[in-house]
């Protein structure tokens, strides 16, 4: 089953470098209309801006009661940042484990565009954010898992991350005990390609 599984994921993984590389087109495309085009397209864009006022009225009741609960979540967010940050620049050069990107991670990109108002532009960056924090987090989660625990669930798991294949099923010690070193080394070599 393994060599099936190592097969089906190696064409998801050449698959999804296929996409990224329609939308690395795509990005290209955009930079070059944009620089042809870079003032009709900002005139354009400011089309669609919606007025903060404007905005505001807009906006439902119970949506602009709820924000003080929705931005509340910048303190748990830039906590779980600093803590992720500091963890990973202490922990994983002891075990050898390549560190992540942070900025792989977390992109805040989104709150530049013109035709966003101050508060979607805010919107944007807490989202951008947030986002970028919880799956800087996963990827430290996961590598840690890969060190110290490779080991699948016995129930199907729908919130699985890309290295979660590479773990050993549930209950089989002996492919744990004996292919525990092997994972590691390779996160040890991730380490150095990185270096």
């Amino acid at each position: 089953m393994k060599p099936q599984v190592d097969e089906i994921v190696a064409r998801i993984h050449k698959l999804e470098n296929e996409l990224e590389e329609i939308y690395r087109q795509k990005r290209i495309d955009m930079a070059e209309k944009k620089a042809r085009l870079a003032d009709e397209f900002l005139r354009q864009q400011r089309i669609y801006k919606i007025g903060l006022v404007r905005f505001l009225i807009s906006s439902r009741f119970l949506v602009l009661l709820s924000a003080p609960i929705i931005y509340a979540g910048w303190i748990p967010f830039l906590l779980m940042d600093a803590f992720v940050s500091f963890y990973q620049a202490i922990c994983f050069p002891v075990y050898g484990i390549p560190k992540v990107r942070r900025s792989d991670y977390v992109i805040m990109d989104r709150g530049m565009l013109p035709y966003l108002n101050l508060i979607e532009r805010f919107n944007c960056l807490y989202c951008s954010y947030g986002n970028g924090v919880a799956a800087y987090t996963r990827e430290v989660a996961a590598r840690t898992e890969q060190y110290w625990c490779p080991i699948k669930h016995a129930r199907r798991w729908s919130a699985r991350h890309e290295r979660y294949h590479e773990f050993f099923e549930y209950g089989d010690m002996e492919a744990y005990r004996q292919g525990l070193e092997q994972l590691r080394r390779r996160l040890r070599r991730e380490r150095k390609k990185q270096d």
